[in-house]
């Protein structure tokens, strides 16, 4: 539900454009790093149990096979680059041979199970964000072979970063296997968080580019494994309090950042309040199953234990989320549409060129 993130950018695009109906060619790639809600399949070629390459994943993707996405179709990411005119979905950067096309067009970095704290992955054996910046250098190096250094300069400026990571380091590090609870109170790790994204943010920039959306937060506490994790039905109010500040402590950052940062755009992708918002108010959104996945029983499978052989909802397009941690492609695909007519609303409003 990342998505959020793609309503601000435009939002800043769009108010300046002539044609506010025309959401393609404004930027010249998507580049993603993060955790599960956005890789795309990079955990397919690493040693680690957090896969998702296997059904029911990918049960409604294009060809109906698994990718490594965390879903039953479609994540964020690819709805971005559909929608921004640039290619149907977005490809991992671990995928062997890779097409000088989605070279110059975008590519995806994240890894599941990812965070920012170096620890979280080691945890899951997984890709860390500090990897994925190595990996970042790596991609434009082979983006200059393809397009020449003017070039590479060029798409990397002009492309739309997603920045999306965190809820790992939370749900897995501190509350959970609680690894991190003897080095910090909960405030301490916050702020520890915050200052690794900090010096991520600033990498990014070092290497070119400009445009770096991050989202926050979601409410934690509302996904289904750590509800079941502590025997309840109900929402952890502890856990998306603890959410809410961190995002506060995070809009204050990421403002200080771009101030720091000449010719930045360093946005904050709200994604707590739409997901509260659909959890709160299921029924004008589609779903009839907000607390459980619609893979096993809905409150502990995900990734290995989400296989072939678990009973599965009948209609995953009724649930909020497909597994125990990952919402479907209609929880998606409905922020999305949701975001986007909000979006022109606006450009309605404000500008009075949309009809």
């Amino acid at each position: 539900m990342a998505f959020t993130i793609f309503i601000f950018i435009i939002l800043l695009k769009l108010s300046t454009a002539n044609s506010t109906q025309n959401l393609t060619n404004l930027f010249k790639a998507v580049l993603v790093f993060g955790d599960s809600t956005a890789d795309s399949g990079n955990n397919n070629y690493i040693n680690t149990p957090f896969k998702a390459d296997h059904r029911p994943y990918g049960q409604d993707f294009p060809g109906h096979i698994p990718t490594g996405r965390f879903s039953n179709g479609k994540l964020v990411p690819d709805f971005w680059v559909s929608l921004l005119g640039i290619k149907p979905t977005i490809p991992p950067y671990l995928q062997p041979n890779l097409s000088n096309f989605d070279i110059r067009t975008g590519v995806n970095f994240a890894s599941a199970g990812s965070g920012y704290d170096d620890v979280t992955a080691r945890v899951s054996q997984v890709i860390p964000v500090t990897k994925q910046m190595v990996y970042f250098k790596e991609y434009i190096k082979r983006l200059k072979k393809v397009v020449g250094e003017k070039e590479a300069k060029s798409i990397v400026e002009g492309a739309l970063v997603s920045l999306s990571a965190g809820t790992n380091d939370f749900t897995i590090s501190f509350y959970d296997l609680r690894t991190r609870r003897d080095d910090f109170a909960i405030g301490e790790y916050q702020d520890y968080i915050l200052k690794k994204l900090q010096i991520f943010i600033k990498g990014l920039y070092k290497l070119g580019c400009r445009t770096i959306l991050v989202s926050g937060l979601p409410p934690m506490g509302c996904i289904p494994i750590q509800m079941a994790s502590r025997f309840t039905r109900d929402c952890i109010k502890d856990q998306n309090f603890d959410a809410r500040i961190y995002n506060k402590k995070l809009v204050k950052l990421l403002t200080k950042i771009q101030s720091s940062l000449q010719g930045s755009r360093i946005l904050y992708a709200d994604i707590y309040n739409p997901t509260i918002e659909m959890i709160q108010n299921p029924q004008n959104y589609g779903f009839t199953e907000t607390k459980m996945g619609c893979c096993g029983i809905g409150f502990l499978e995900a990734g290995p234990i989400c296989t072939p052989f678990t009973p599965l909802c009948t209609n995953p397009s009724n649930h909020l989320f497909f597994d125990s941690v990952h919402p479907s492609e209609a929880a998606y695909r409905h922020v999305t549409k949701t975001l986007l007519k909000q979006m022109l609303r606006h450009m309605n409003n404000s500008s009075g060129h949309i009809s």
